[in-house]
């Protein structure tokens, strides 16, 4: 007999038996193909993720620019006033709700690639700006603004705008189920909620899911193993990879375990505070008078060029070679959509008391803001560490070292050395909270009510053996699994076109009802 959840009521423990078999036989079988089989492994991902560049990376960039745009006309209708999730006072206190928030998309990546990615554009200026070799400021801000792309309005938009107004409102006013499946229903109707059109869909959100948040896992295993043999002399081995991943795997499962009030909030709210006195203290030791001019030249570039950035097909037309494109723009268009349903079904939980507005603003807007500074603040210091002193960022970084690209910027600020061990400790808050949160809402899908303990610590600790099988394989077995996630995109992506339409419905309804209301009362 199932266990009942206290505070919602529900039964605990009641699985979707179809669905954990799917996506558990499929982890499985990826995981023994790359251990006994990681050439064909990586031949099969690199095929596919051409498949998928090529043929729906312009759907995926026209996608992401429609929900974003579509979330702002949202915030303008009557209806975005109404508070959603049948609360009419928040659950979590703004502080918590903005920490879990903030957590999401920056855990996938926000330090490493914060490090990285603004050097890396430098260094070779993105095709779209031709040569600026000449104008160091001019390389500067292009290179920011292409990182302000890929992690900025439209990555935020797609995380969960305009799903999470479609999964609240049906599944707190309609009494549909809480999964990726109802995103499809006013398409499909019953049919998506019962047969084999709604497990399909919840399938790919959680294979998704598992390969986007295993990535990160091992690379942090990878990295941290990098990091503490440069700063300690650890040696930089499986075994030290492991001791960090099972380290990981510890807080994160226990957070997930303690569920949304305890442990995912307390663990995001803890990497939140981390975060702002790391980034006060570069912004004051560094290069302060830079870091803001590198912020306001870059939005400026990305202000102008935002439909050009946004839309950039270079050669690949149509359905050319992605190319460039495709291992820059469509890969992380790939990687976010892929979080997507399961992230929106993350924010809808946390986000019970606040009104549509609320919610688009806070995830379209404000977080895509502070990424962008926080982008500033770590990437922007690289660059103008490296302006100022020609190869001592790019010297560490060649070869897209992203460990070392970060150690370089953080060693090169005063208290180079305990600044570089906090920033290692931070990644592993940023990833756990990205873990637990995920660990949670995977097993929300997978359960009828409130998810299990035992559910939770399961997909928590499955995540983190598949990121150990993969990474005794070489960094290519993590490398592949990054690469796959595009390719789980493409049925997910799907699953987002309802949004477009519907989520404007709905609002626009709920504004009518709010102004019958009125005109009744």
């Amino acid at each position: 007999m199932s266990d009942i959840n206290r505070t919602t009521g529900q039964p605990t423990g009641r699985i979707d038996k179809a669905l954990f078999a799917i996506t558990g036989g499929f982890i499985a079988l990826f995981c023994a193909y790359a251990f006994f089989n990681i050439d064909g492994l990586s031949a099969l991902v690199d095929s596919s993720f051409a498949f998928s560049a090529k043929y729906f990376g312009l759907y995926w960039q026209i996608l992401l620019l429609a929900t974003f745009l579509i979330g702002l006309v949202l915030c303008v209708l009557p209806g975005s006033k109404t508070v959603m999730g049948g609360l009419t006072l928040p659950e979590f206190s703004s502080f918590s709700w903005g920490s879990m928030i903030m957590c999401t998309l920056l855990a996938g990546g926000g330090v490493f690639w914060a490090a990285g990615e603004p050097i890396a554009h430098f260094l070779s200026t993105p095709p779209l700006f031709g040569d600026l070799s000449g104008d160091t400021e001019a390389r500067a801000n292009v290179a920011l603004a292409q990182s302000f792309l890929h992690w900025g309005f439209l990555a935020w938009a797609i995380l969960g705008s305009l799903t999470t107004v479609m999964l609240m409102h049906y599944h707190y006013d309609k009494g549909l189920p809480l999964a990726p499946r109802t995103l499809l229903y006013p398409v499909f109707k019953e049919r998506a909620l019962h047969g084999p059109i709604g497990l399909i869909a919840d399938a790919s959100c959680v294979i998704a899911v598992v390969a986007g948040t295993v990535g990160p896992i091992g690379f942090l295993g990878l990295q941290l193993s990098y990091g503490l043999n440069e700063l300690t002399g650890i040696p930089d081995n499986f075994a030290t990879q492991s001791i960090a991943i099972l380290s990981l795997v510890a807080i994160y499962t226990v957070s997930a375990i303690t569920g949304l009030a305890k442990g995912i909030r307390l663990l995001s709210q803890i990497n939140v505070i981390l975060a702002v006195f790391l980034l006060a203290f570069m912004l004051i030791a560094g290069p302060t008078t830079e870091i803001f001019a590198g912020f306001f030249g870059g939005m400026q570039v990305y202000v102008t060029h935002f439909f050009d950035l946004t839309l950039y097909r270079g050669d690949a037309g149509l359905f050319g070679d992605a190319g460039w494109l495709g291992w820059w723009t469509v890969f992380f268009w790939g990687w976010f959509m892929g979080y997507g349903p399961l992230m929106a079904i993350f924010i809808a939980r946390i986000s019970r008391g606040r009104s549509i507005r609320q919610i688009i603003l806070t995830l379209s807007v404000m977080a895509p803001l502070i990424t962008n500074f926080w982008f500033t603040i770590i990437g922007g210091s690289g660059i103008f560490f490296e302006i100022a002193e020609p190869g001592v960022i790019s010297g560490p970084f060649e070869g897209f070292n992203l460990p070392a690209g970060l150690l370089a910027i953080t060693q090169a600020m005063p208290m180079g050395m305990i600044l570089s061990v906090l920033f290692l400790v931070l990644t592993m808050c940023f990833v756990a909270t990205t873990s637990d949160s995920m660990s949670y809402v995977i097993s929300t899908t997978m359960s009828d009510g409130e998810p299990s303990s035992a559910m939770r610590a399961f997909w928590g600790l499955a995540m983190g053996v598949m990121a150990l099988i993969l990474i005794s394989t070489g960094s290519g077995g993590i490398g592949k699994l990054q690469s796959f996630i595009v390719v789980t995109a493409v049925p997910v992506s799907l699953l987002l076109l309802p949004s477009l339409w519907d989520a404007l419905r709905i609002t626009w309804m709920l504004g009518r009802k709010t102004k019958a209301a009125a005109a009744q009362a």
